[in-house]
């Protein structure tokens, strides 16, 4: 069954010639009948708090990050670590500086941000290199005021982390002293 659309809104403002063109337009719609449901979408949306859920994975992994030695050395402290197993006499040369340093890399003026990608491309370029004795400079940490040596401590995190990394320590004062560290890498396999 066809009814002729309710045009009578509009034909007031509208001349007669564009009124009988909207008619004729018009002529087979029918309109539907009005209700009082509300569509409902496919799928129901979760109950579970997906902001809230991100929002605390992004704390963990910055907590993760810090790691439980951060912050805990100071400007003057040396920076040193070896993984179990590592010869003794093997650490007692890259401590003294007995390596030829390959390559380095300076952190001065870099916010966190951006050094850790930087030190991560570094110490990846360095590895597929084979070279195997690095420095980072990542300087005594005097412009961070009460807040420590910040790069020297998050360096210290994340060479631990690395399974590419046998050892480091901070290089000798004729090398930077405690704003610079020897690192000691895996031979390529």
């Amino acid at each position: 069954m066809r009814t002729k659309p309710d045009t009578s809104e509009t034909d007031s403002a509208l001349p007669d010639d564009d009124r009988d063109a909207l008619a004729e337009f018009l002529s087979g719609v029918t309109p539907s009948k009005p209700s009082s449901r509300v569509p409902t979408p496919s799928q129901a949306p979760s109950d579970e708090p997906l902001q809230s859920r991100a929002d605390e994975e992004a704390v963990m992994d910055t907590l993760l990050d810090l790691g439980s030695e951060d912050m805990e050395l100071e400007q003057g402290d040396e920076l040193q670590w070896r993984v179990p197993g590592l010869q003794s006499t093997v650490f007692r040369k890259l401590r003294r500086g007995h390596y030829v340093v390959a390559a380095s890399l300076d952190l001065h003026g870099m916010t966190v941000a951006e050094a850790k990608p930087e030190v991560v491309r570094f110490l990846d370029e360095a590895h597929a290199r084979d070279q195997r004795c690095i420095k980072i400079i990542h300087g005594k940490g005097l412009r961070s005021r009460h807040r420590g040596p910040v790069l020297k401590n998050k360096l210290a995190v994340w060479l631990k982390r690395r399974k590419d990394v046998l050892a480091y320590v901070s290089a000798p004062q004729r090398d930077g002293g405690t704003g610079a560290v020897y690192v000691l890498l895996r031979r390529v396999a």
